[in-house]
């Protein structure tokens, strides 16, 4: 009989994608989804109306399969008065279906089978994936609770003969960690001593509540051994419209392209002219969607000791991780489904983020890129949780 590959018998399918589909199986529109990380609040109009002016023009045939011209001119600016040094849109910019298909195409671009990838444990749920389709071994280090610190002698330790890479997801999902200037200045030296390459997710780089956002590509050493992911998905609230991208030397970068090109060809060529649009916004732009997002974690934050979950609060992102245990159930998952089920409200177990999934058993996330009437109707919900009896 036919069979999956090895390959695909290691991983699930997103548990994330799943309770989104749960929500909708078990409440319809009635239910609230705080389980994948989407708006349900309109993108700008500026950049909706310059995707509808793209389909208009024309922009409707194959992009140059690295990105609209326009686009990575666009990353390039953006990126060059960031980081302080230019940004060339020619040889070192990737654009992808999304930071997902960016962070598979750059493993695979530079990870060979056998090699090892360090992976900062909770973790988003597609790191572990990654690293097994290219054919890597992931090394898992711990985040320490209540503060997601990293230790410095087991991220010394984890870094051996057989590294090739890191990856840092920073602002974090699922915990909102803001790793610090001293920590990434760690992880750079480390990379620099063994050789190692540093992918890092930083979609979440707009929205820090506490701290600072520090580009890994910005430390001493690290621009060429840097492959910086991020897009417009969290940023612009269009997560729909998968648009990612990397930024590395010219030498990582043509690795990047040629595995992108036979991954997916392209990104939309017409959304890839409104994404150069949109990185063209005013500062203020980014001023009042960091203002929304505190409103929204302000709220949640609030909301959820009272009910009896334990709070660790975000420094970034849009996420809030909790410790469910005075609630009596015997699982995440098990709590999760009451949620979901139940109380109408759809979360993701927290085991989903962890590669031994008895880590997790006592976490839940809550994610808050909602319209506040959303994350009122959710508190409604959930003033009907109760502890487990018997």
């Amino acid at each position: 009989m036919p069979h999956i590959s090895d390959k695909a018998s290691r991983f699930t399918e997103s548990v994330i994608r799943d309770m989104t589909r749960q929500v909708l199986e078990y409440h319809g529109t009635k239910g609230v989804n705080l389980a994948q990380g989407f708006p349900d609040f309109p993108a700008p109009a500026e950049i909706k109306a310059a995707a509808c002016a793209a389909i208009e023009d024309d922009f409707n045939q194959y992009a140059i399969t690295w990105g609209q011209p326009p686009l990575r001119r666009a990353i390039a600016a953006k990126l060059t008065a960031a980081w302080g040094r230019a940004v060339d849109p020619e040889r070192e910019i990737t654009v992808c279906c999304g930071a997902t298909e960016t962070m598979l195409a750059s493993i695979m671009a530079i990870i060979d089978p056998g090699d090892e990838v360090i992976c900062f444990s909770p973790f988003y749920e597609n790191y572990g994936p990654d690293c097994i389709l290219s054919g890597a071994t992931p090394r898992y280090v711990t985040l320490h609770e209540p503060d997601w610190s990293i230790d410095p002698q087991e991220v010394a330790a984890a870094f051996n003969g057989r590294t090739r890479g890191i990856i840092v997801n920073t602002p974090h999902n699922p915990t909102g960690k803001v790793y610090s200037r001293a920590e990434l200045e760690l992880i750079a030296r480390l990379c620099v001593e063994h050789d190692v390459v540093a992918f890092t997710d930083e979609i979440y780089e707009h929205l820090v509540y506490e701290g600072e956002h520090v580009s890994m590509a910005t430390l001493p050493g690290m621009a060429e051994r840097t492959v910086t992911i991020s897009g417009l998905s969290k940023t612009f609230s269009v997560t729909g419209w998968r648009l990612g991208y990397a930024v590395a030397c010219p030498q990582l970068t043509d690795g990047i392209r040629k595995v992108h090109d036979f991954m997916t060809v392209g990104a939309a060529a017409p959304l890839q002219m409104a994404a150069a649009v949109a990185l063209q916004l005013p500062s203020s732009y980014y001023s009042s969607l960091l203002a929304g997002y505190r409103e929204r974690r302000a709220f949640l934050l609030d909301l959820l000791p009272g009910l009896g979950f334990r709070v660790f609060e975000p420094a970034g992102a849009y996420y809030v991780m909790t410790d469910i245990a005075s609630f009596g159930y015997a699982s995440d998952v098990e709590f999760a489904t009451y949620l979901v089920r139940e109380i109408g409200v759809a979360t993701v177990p927290g085991s989903s983020f962890y590669h031994d999934p008895t880590l997790g058993r006592s976490k839940i996330r809550f994610a808050f890129p909602k319209k506040m009437e959303t994350l009122r109707r959710a508190a409604e919900l959930l003033q009907k949780v109760r502890p487990k009896v018997g």
